[in-house]
C-alpha cells in the first residue's frame, strides 16, 4: 500500500513516518495536493543508489565491448515497446 501523507506529518508525526520507512517502505509527501518528496530509510536509499550504479556500470561494460551505438529515439522506442508489452 502506498503511504501518502501531507508534508506536515513529517513534523507532526515523525515517529509514524520513521516506523514506516524503517520497514522498507517509502512515504510520499504531498503539499497542497501535489507530490513534493519521498522519504526513504538510509538503507533503502543506499540499496537503490547501489543498484542504479551497478546497472550503469554494466551498461558501460556492454557499451565498451561493442562498436554498436543506438540513437535516443531507438533506445526510448525500445523502452516504450517493452513497457507497452508488460501491461
Amino acid at each position: 500500500m502506498m503511504n501518502i501523507r501531507p508534508v506536515t506529518d513529517l513534523r507532526n508525526k515523525f515517529s509514524e513516518i520513521e516506523d514506516i520507512v524503517s520497514e522498507g517502505e517509502p512515504v510520499y509527501l504531498m503539499k497542497n495536493g501535489y507530490g513534493t518528496m519521498v522519504v526513504l530509510s538510509i538503507d533503502e536509499y543506499s540499496n537503490m543508489v547501489s543498484m542504479i550504479d551497478e546497472k550503469l556500470q554494466k551498461a558501460d561494460r556492454i557499451a565498451n565491448s561493442t562498436p554498436v551505438r543506438y540513437s535516443h529515439d531507438e533506445v526510448f522506442g525500445r523502452v516504450r515497446e517493452y513497457l507497452k508489452n508488460e501491461k
